[in-house]
């Protein structure tokens, strides 16, 4: 199976590189997204099949010379793999169609399956030099991708600014592999797992800054909201959907896996990080116009919530609580897989409405459903399964991952007994303003009147794009009614990091889950779903039967408006309003500027909000200015004369003697 996976990394290799030297004119979209889609289906066939088999190992004579590059396929990796390739099946479906109306196609098309490739290699690596080689081709491809429209200001920066945060996690994670290889400098993964880490914590910090940087925890997450809306709408579903999972597989391999037994006070910055992250993620959401932004920032949210699963986990392991650990890993991989799943289709819905309005500004959108109805169903349920509502993917992991939080009362540690509900309850408060979010994002885009001209010529999306958005869609219910299927698939991948599983779910009866034991919980979608269908059903039936058939017409109710037209509806910053008065003060540092016209004029007040990101503002900005003040002090060094360059020689000399004699 390794053998296959290596094959099929090697191919996208390959095809990127065909598409770079042949071109766009002898090379079309469909060449390369029709040979990438085919590549991921197969992937993915394989690392389904490799969940149920035992792992498998290759050394290639390649990397370093006295070490050769390693590669493994175990049950963790194919469920990462699974996840790479499911979502890369998805998007090259998805691009099939969307590739038409993207403009920079020679910029992309070569990029786009090394992107695939690379995100697969790091996957399967076992072996600090291969891992790091295929994490730096993951980085710099996905930052080609996003630099593909370059002729952009903001995309300029923004793609500065993600070259930046992936260099500063690329070194993090070397200086982790550094202290996991020790003095034996043994950079295989099989030696660092039976070797003593003297040094964890400081590898704790550095996996936290490495791979927390590439997922988005916050305040790492600086480069999500830039890079996710200068990227094409495919490749933004690959950031946002597979590479931030690629990043949570770091964080476990090496965590989980490398770095032997945990202490328990691991598990709270992880904890804390975790809950945070989903709490400022889901706000900043809220407080979005641009869809691609919001769906960055929701993307954010919901990687705090699997840290939060991952903390958990550690916390149980620390203490010996097995099948508490399993449970929390288990809803955390569960609900990467689903955030791949549902956030897919949002970032293809987002396409498709650009391509069909060449907006993103959801203020100007409206009423789309109408001229987009498949689409906009697709959307729907992606929303709904975002929002962690019943009986879909969404809130089966988080349903999941509540469980395991419940079972936090048996920890003895004091900090953790006060730590675990403080993160509970930031989950909550997150799931809470999840559904307010995508209520706001869902409603302003495709419900009510058009705002604008923009949407007046829309149309439905091309075949391709709709059948990526329905197949993801469909996943998320079939997931979501039947999550049994979804948590004994993951048990192989769960069983190999914790030594145990969850109880086998398919052999449960009416297809319910019991993550513990009936006594304390249970979930059955499939009957949720009956439930909401059958008083569905009776609702429509007494409204049509019982009904009075008559008809009165009568003048609408206009609150004492002469006309009810497009500046009468609720607008996506009136909706986030309440939100924003709570919380702005604290979170955003937001304001509302009200701008009165001249006296003697006639004309409107303008309101206009502003909002901060503190995380910026509180620890990059005075980064940046240090670091240009002390670029300013040294371009000086330049222009000095030959005495001054002689005597700084001079006391540099002295200091080394000084300090070789007293270190004597």
């Amino acid at each position: 199976m390794i053998a296959l996976v290596l094959a099929a990394a090697a191919a996208l290799f390959l095809l990127g590189l065909f598409a770079a030297l042949a071109g766009t004119a002898r090379v079309g979209r469909r060449t390369v997204y029709g040979t990438s889609l085919a590549l991921c289906a197969a992937g993915a066939i394989v690392a389904g099949l490799s969940l149920f088999r035992g792992p498998g190992n290759v050394v290639l004579p390649i990397g370093l010379p006295w070490l050769g590059a390693h590669f493994r396929l175990d049950a963790l990796s194919a469920c990462f793999l699974g996840i790479v390739y499911v979502g890369g099946t998805g998007a090259s479906l998805y691009a099939l169609g969307y590739g038409r109306h993207e403009h920079e196609q020679q910029r992309v098309l070569p990029f786009y399956p090394a992107f695939l490739g690379g995100m697969s290699l790091v996957i399967v690596a076992d072996d600090a030099f291969s891992f790091l080689f295929a994490w730096e081709v993951m980085s710099l491809t996905s930052w080609a991708l996003v630099m593909a429209h370059h002729r952009g200001p903001s995309n300029v920066r923004a793609g500065f600014i993600y070259l930046l945060m992936a260099t500063m996690g690329s070194l993090a994670l070397l200086l982790a592999f550094g202290l996991l290889a020790g003095a034996a400098s043994n950079y295989g993964f099989a030696a660092m797992r039976g070797a003593a880490h003297p040094t964890a914590a400081l590898v704790l910090a550095l996996t936290l800054l490495g791979a927390g940087s590439k997922a988005g925890l916050v305040p790492l997450h600086v480069w999500l909201p830039l890079a996710h809306p200068a990227a094409p709408s495919h490749v933004s579903a690959l950031m946002s959907g597979v590479m931030t999972k690629v990043a949570i597989y770091a964080f476990i391999r090496i965590v989980f896996d490398l770095m032997g037994p945990p202490d328990w006070w691991w598990s709270v910055p992880v904890l804390s990080l975790g809950g945070t992250t989903a709490a400022v993620g889901v706000l900043y959401a809220l407080m979005e116009r641009d869809l691609k932004r919001l769906l960055a920032y929701s993307t954010i949210e919901n990687i705090g919530v699997v840290f939060a699963g991952l903390g958990l986990a550690l916390a149980f392991r620390a203490n010996a609580m097995l099948t508490a650990e399993a449970l929390a890993l288990t809803a955390a991989l569960f609900h990467a897989f689903n955030h791949m799943l549902f956030k897919s289709v949002l970032f293809f819905g987002a396409g498709t409405v650009q391509v069909a309005t060449g907006e993103l500004n959801i203020e100007r959108l409206g009423g789309l459903i109408h001229r987009m109805p498949v689409s906009s169903a697709a959307v729907l349920t992606a929303c709904l399964a975002a929002s962690a509502l019943p009986p879909l993917n969404g809130f089966a992991s988080e349903w999941l991952l509540f469980q395991s939080v419940l079972v936090s009362p048996d920890l003895p540690q004091w900090g953790l007994k006060l730590l675990v509900p403080t993160a509970g309850t930031l989950l909550a408060l997150a799931a809470a303003f999840a559904a307010a979010c995508f209520v706001r994002g869902f409603g302003i885009t495709y419900l009510g009147r058009q705002r604008s001209a923009a949407g007046e010529h829309a149309t439905e999306a091309d075949r391709f794009s709709l059948a990526a958005m329905l197949i993801f869609a469909a996943l998320c219910v079939v997931i979501g009614l039947l999550p049994g299927l979804a948590i004994d698939a993951l048990a192989r991948a769960v069983q190999g990091v914790v030594g145990a599983r969850m109880p086998a779910q398919l052999s449960l009866p009416w297809l319910s889950i019991v993550p513990i034991d009936n006594g304390r919980s249970s979930y059955n979608g499939l009957m949720i779903f009956v439930f909401t269908l059958i008083s569905a059903m009776l609702v429509a039936f007494a409204v049509h039967r019982l009904a009075a058939r008559g008809v009165r017409r009568a003048a609408l109710w206009d609150c004492g408006y002469p006309g009810l037209g497009q500046a009468s509806q609720y607008s996506a910053a009136s909706l986030s309003q309440p939100i924003r008065r709570v919380f702005g003060s604290y979170v955003f540092r937001s304001s509302e500027v009200v701008t009165m016209p001249p006296p003697g004029e006639i004309g409107p007040a303008r309101i206009r909000k502003q909002s901060h990101d503190l995380a910026w503002e509180s620890l990059y900005v005075p980064v940046t200015a240090a670091v240009n003040w002390v670029s300013g002090l040294l371009d000086h060094m330049q222009f000095l004369s030959i005495r001054r360059y002689l005597s700084f020689v001079f006391a540099a000399l002295v200091g080394l003697l000084l300090a070789l004699a007293l270190w004597q």
